[in-house]
C-alpha cells in the first residue's frame, strides 16, 4: 500500500528512542524527509545515524520543548532545510510517577509546559502552512491513561487527557482545509519507559520484575507487550494520504487491553 508520504516532511518529537525512533524509522521507510527532535542529544545522534545509514533525508535538533520561545526559530530552520512541515508527530516524554495528591504546584506547572503547552504552541507554528497548502497531518501520542487512568501516574493521566480535548477541538477547526488531527494512544508497548514503570512497581510492591511483567501481559488479550514498530505503523497510516477521512479520533494500539468501549 502506498501511503503517499514520499517526499513529505515529517517533524517527529521524542525521536531519540522508544516510540519516537520507531515512528521516525517507519516514516523514513515510506520516503518521508525527517526532522528529528529530542532533548537527549546522544540518543538523537543514535537515531540520526541509523536513518543516515538507511539513506534517509533527515535533520536532527536537540531541543528542550519546554523552551516555548525557541519553537518558531526551530520550525523555520527545519522548513529551510527540508521544506514545509506536512506531518507533525507530537510525542513527548512521560512525567515522573506520582499520586494525585501532594504534588507541588511547580511540578504541575513544569510538566504542563513541557507536555501540553509546548505541543499546542509547536502545532500553532506549523498549522497555518498546512491549511494554506490544503494538506497536513497532526498525530498526537498520549497514553492509555486518558481512557482508563493508571494508578500512580496522575500527572500523565491529567495532562495527556488535556491534549485529547485540544486535539478534538483542533480537528474540527482545520478539517475543511485538508488537515487532520488525531490522537493515538499506546497500551503496553515494549519500550524503556514501560520497563522503568514495571521496575518501579516491582520495587513498590516488593515483587520480582518477572512477576510484574507476567501479570501485566496476562491482562492483555494478545498475551504480550506490543512492539514500537507496531505502534509506528499505526502512526504512519494516520499520517498518510489514505487516512484523509479519519480526524478527531482516538486510536488505541493496545492489544485489546482496554475494556472500555
Amino acid at each position: 500500500m502506498d501511503l503517499g508520504l514520499n517526499g513529505r516532511t515529517a517533524l517527529v518529537l521524542g525521536a531519540g528512542g522508544g516510540l519516537g525512533r520507531a515512528i521516525a524509522r517507519t516514516l523514513a521507510e515510506e520516503g518521508a524527509k525527517l526532522a528529528l527532535v529530542d532533548i537527549d542529544a546522544e540518543a538523537l545522534d543514535v537515531t540520526r545515524a541509523e536513518l543516515d545509514a538507511r539513506g534517509a533525508t533527515c535533520l536532527s535538533l536537540a531541543w528542550n520543548l519546554a523552551d516555548i520561545g525557541a519553537a518558531a526559530a526551530h520550525v523555520a530552520a527545519i522548513e529551510a532545510a527540508l521544506g514545509p512541515v506536512d506531518v507533525l508527530v507530537n510525542n513527548t516524554g512521560g512525567p515522573p510517577p506520582s499520586p494525585a495528591q501532594g504534588v507541588e504546584p511547580q511540578v504541575w506547572e513544569a510538566q504542563f509546559r513541557a507536555m501540553v503547552l509546548s505541543v499546542i504552541h509547536l502545532t500553532d507554528c506549523v498549522v497555518p502552512g498546512m491549511r494554506a497548502r490544503k494538506w497536513g497531518r497532526i498525530v498526537t501520542s498520549t497514553s492509555s491513561g486518558v481512557v482508563a487512568p493508571i494508578p500512580n501516574l496522575a500527572i500523565s493521566n491529567t495532562l495527556r487527557s488535556a491534549l485529547v480535548g485540544w486535539s478534538k477541538t483542533l480537528a474540527r477547526e482545520v478539517a475543511g482545509d485538508g488537515v487532520t488531527a488525531n490522537v493515538i494512544l499506546p497500551g503496553r508497548i515494549a519500550t524503556a519507559r514501560i520497563r522503568f514503570l514495571d521496575e518501579q512497581k516491582a520495587k513498590r510492591e516488593g515483587r520480582p520484575l518477572e512477576a510484574i511483567v507476567a501479570q501485566s501481559t496476562g491482562a492483555i488479550p494478545v498475551g504480550r507487550y506490543g512492539t514500537p514498530e507496531e505502534y509506528a505503523d499505526a502512526v504512519a497510516f494516520l499520517a498518510s494520504t489514505r487516512a484523509a477521512y479519519i480526524t478527531g479520533s482516538v486510536i488505541r494500539v493496545d492489544g485489546g487491553y482496554l475494556q472500555n468501549i
